[in-house]
């Protein structure tokens, strides 16, 4: 099992940016794959971004493609959501999750992971 703990969470204007940090621990970071979601007051947890072991792979939700970026890096074992344009429906608390694999695979779906963190909330006003 890793663990994991989210940083970076705030509020900020729409339109404005954040960069979302999850740092793990207890595990081989790079045969993890890894993944934010996001969970809105009185909505089902969402994906959002996934990347793949390398960090060669990433996939996103339609909503924030071209507004967020997922990034890894292996020697700090830390993945990164640097999300820029926010706007008021991005408000939720985010969450970082992860899982080992053998293979490069990315998955949209929160029962592909289970490793997860405490989440971080971000909240973009109007």
């Amino acid at each position: 099992q890793v663990q994991l703990v989210e940083s970076g969470g705030g509020l900020v204007q729409a339109g404005g940016s954040l960069r979302l940090s999850c740092v793990a621990s207890g595990g081989t970071f790079s045969i993890y794959r890894m993944a934010w979601f996001r969970q809105a007051p009185g909505k089902d947890r969402e994906f959002v971004a996934a990347i793949s072991r390398s960090g060669a792979t990433t996939d996103y939700v339609d909503s924030v493609k071209g507004r967020f970026t997922i990034s890894r890096d292996n020697a700090k074992n830390t993945v990164f959501l640097q999300m820029n344009s926010l706007k008021p429906e991005d408000t939720a608390v985010y969450y970082c999750a992860a899982r080992i694999t053998p293979y490069e695979g990315i998955y949209r779906t929160s029962n592909q992971y289970n490793n997860w963190g405490q989440g971080t909330q971000v909240t973009v006003s109007s």
